[in-house]
């Protein structure tokens, strides 16, 4: 099989280095994370990487919450590395307040950062991908996209949004050998989802009917199986990996 280029935005976080570690293990692929400028652990984040012996892995610096930074990004990825073949929408952030009480500067780094990036990012490769015939995106939306959530209208929004986004996207590239799908997931064991007060997880923890955190693992190998040959018939389809929090 033909070793592709990847990009991961937000590559450096716990879902996003999972991500990496995976699609950097398929076919010899080329993964490139992207962070933010002047991200201080980009560079223990990469001897880390090489450590698990992964040379294969690269970092991009960009802020995909903005247009220009995204193109300037991707311009470096294709002329240091090569085509992105393969991106995956993952950058995300979160700024919980119920709604009576965000700010419009809340409200906006959100649906920046976790909706408006996968177009400023995707406007920029999706050209290349279609005049080539292959590509494979896949974007990280959220249980919370599916359900809404209390105190996350910004989230909710922003992960609601992805669904649709995915969904016009595949329908007009169907025909150029590009997909774009988008995942769900419920709650992951990450530094972050850990971080929280021991008796809120405990209550999250008892709220999912699977009775744990998903594994970053685990979503990493749906996204790897999302952006394989073997599902180049999968598209416009936005798939729950939740442990059972949300079935629709």
């Amino acid at each position: 099989m033909t070793a592709r280029v990847a990009l991961v935005t937000g590559g450096m976080g716990g879902i996003g280095t999972a991500i990496c570690r995976r699609l950097a293990s398929a076919n010899g692929n080329a993964v490139v994370a992207n962070c933010l400028p002047g991200y201080a652990h980009k560079d223990a984040w990469l001897e880390q990487m090489r450590a698990e012996g992964f040379d294969n892995v690269h970092a991009a610096e960009g802020d995909v919450a903005d247009f220009e930074s995204s193109g300037e990004m991707v311009g470096r990825i294709d002329s240091e590395i090569g085509r992105v073949d393969i991106l995956i929408n993952n950058a995300g952030i979160v700024r919980d307040n119920t709604l009576h009480k965000m700010s419009p500067m809340d409200w906006t780094a959100v649906i920046n950062t976790n909706l408006n990036s996968a177009f400023n990012v995707t406007k920029h490769v999706l050209d290349s991908m279609c005049e080539r015939g292959w590509g494979r995106i896949v974007n990280l939306s959220s249980v919370n996209g599916q359900r809404g959530q209390f105190g996350q209208t910004n989230y909710s929004a922003a992960k609601a949004g992805i669904h649709g986004f995915a969904k016009a996207l595949a329908q007009e590239v169907v025909k150029k050998g590009v997909t774009v799908n988008s995942v769900s997931p419920g709650y992951v064991a990450t530094d972050l989802v850990r971080s929280i007060r021991k008796d809120v997880l405990e209550r999250i923890v008892a709220g999912i009917p699977m009775g744990r955190l998903a594994d970053p693992a685990e979503i990493a190998g749906l996204i790897a199986y999302l952006t394989s040959e073997e599902a180049g018939y999968i598209t416009g389809a936005n798939i729950a990996i939740n442990g059972g929090m949300y079935m629709s």
